[in-house]
């Protein structure tokens, strides 16, 4: 992985470090961008998100969670999925290598906000799970604006963060201690979301 690349991964780890959360913009390439809208369009054409669903049973409860998802496997992945998975890894490893946390494996859906859903304020951690130590979203909105909405809002101890899901954009954070929302949006909003665990 070029040395740039790991500039903006210790940018991130360290903005991690001293606020529990990080934000790196420029993660995916406008053609990359492009290519993974490709594939989520084509995956939804094809019947094959479902409406996601809360805690570890999945109960749909629309009046809480609103998007439809389709979790991404590394072994039927495509060349743009699979590039962006290798980045992930690389990002993992990266983080194990500087912060010692024994990442051991990874969970990641498409993500598919149809226009006015949202997903209220919530904690990334099942009861008696503690496997998922940091959340990631990585959003594929091209010429999204802020007159679009579909904010991100992150709960900190002494603030509320607002942030914009611009295509590209990169925000990790602790799963199991910042409690967040998105907020509903007037066009469709994407993402690719997951967790890095220590568990497999």
């Amino acid at each position: 992985m070029e040395e740039t690349w790991q500039v903006s991964f210790e940018s991130i780890i360290s903005q991690i470090v001293e606020r529990g959360y990080g934000i790196l913009d420029g993660f995916l390439s406008e053609d990359e961008i492009g290519k993974l809208n490709e594939s989520l369009v084509s995956h939804y054409q094809a019947h094959e998100f479902k409406q996601a669903g809360i805690s570890k049973d999945h109960e749909v409860m629309k009046n809480i969670r609103g998007d439809e998802i389709l979790w991404l496997e590394r072994g039927d992945a495509n060349e743009a999925e699979t590039k962006f998975l290798e980045r992930l890894e690389y990002f993992m490893s990266y983080v194990n290598y500087t912060c010692y946390l024994g990442l051991r494996s990874y969970e990641i859906h498409y993500a598919s906000y149809p226009v006015g859903t949202f997903y209220k304020r919530h904690l990334d951690k099942f009861r008696n799970d503690s496997g998922r130590k940091l959340s990631f979203i990585c959003y594929l909105n091209q010429g999204w604006q802020a007159v679009n909405g579909g904010e991100l809002v992150l709960y900190l101890p002494d603030k509320e963060e607002t942030v914009l899901p611009l295509g590209g954009r990169l925000i990790v954070f602790e799963s199991d201690k910042i409690e967040h929302e998105v907020l509903p949006a007037n066009r469709e909003r994407r993402s690719l979301t997951g967790w890095l665990r220590n568990i497999d």
